[in-house]
């Protein structure tokens, strides 16, 4: 027993320092390892529903470019009239059953002054993950008006591959 006390006479705190730091580095190693699945499952998921409201969105558009006047959108809005950004957040936070895996929020959808800002969380400004931004201004009926819509997948938002924005034009 004395002989392996003798062993580690001689380590000091630096030697104990590179080794609990080894041991930190292998334990990260290991925890990111088993941890990415379950991100990269909550990834696709939020990928999903933005790709979701996109395509729902630009059939309300394509239904609308069929040319009859008296067609209204899915959520009330005369075709050939403004779309107010505030009614189809409702109508998609009250009909399309998405999840946001990272929030038990029942809003998956939310007005953002610039989605862009929002997605990719730039100037300081915090960002949801897992919420898509819809642009807040409507959108008018002028052929070529944009809306915006973005969300963060995971972080950090900025990183490339991170977030997802996309524009759709009437």
């Amino acid at each position: 027993m004395n002989n392996f006390f003798n062993k580690f006479k001689n380590y000091g705190l630096l030697e104990l320092l590179v080794f609990s730091s080894a041991v930190y580095v292998v334990s990260m190693l290991l925890w990111t390892a088993s941890t990415r699945s379950a991100v990269e499952e909550k990834a696709n998921t939020v990928k999903s529903n933005h790709k979701q409201i996109v395509d729902f969105i630009n059939s309300e558009i394509n239904n609308c470019g069929q040319g009859d006047e008296n067609l209204k959108t899915a959520w009330g809005d005369p075709c050939n009239g403004e779309w107010m950004s505030v009614k189809v957040i409702e109508y998609i936070n009250s009909n399309m059953k998405m999840v946001n895996p990272y929030s038990s929020s029942k809003e998956i959808l939310k007005q953002a002054q610039d989605p862009r800002l929002q997605a990719e969380g730039k100037a300081g400004q915090s960002t949801e993950m897992g919420v898509i931004f819809l642009s807040s201004q409507n959108i008018s009926s002028e052929a070529g008006s944009e809306w915006v819509i973005g969300t963060c997948v995971k972080s950090p938002c900025v990183a490339a591959g991170n977030n997802e924005l996309t524009s759709v034009y009437r």
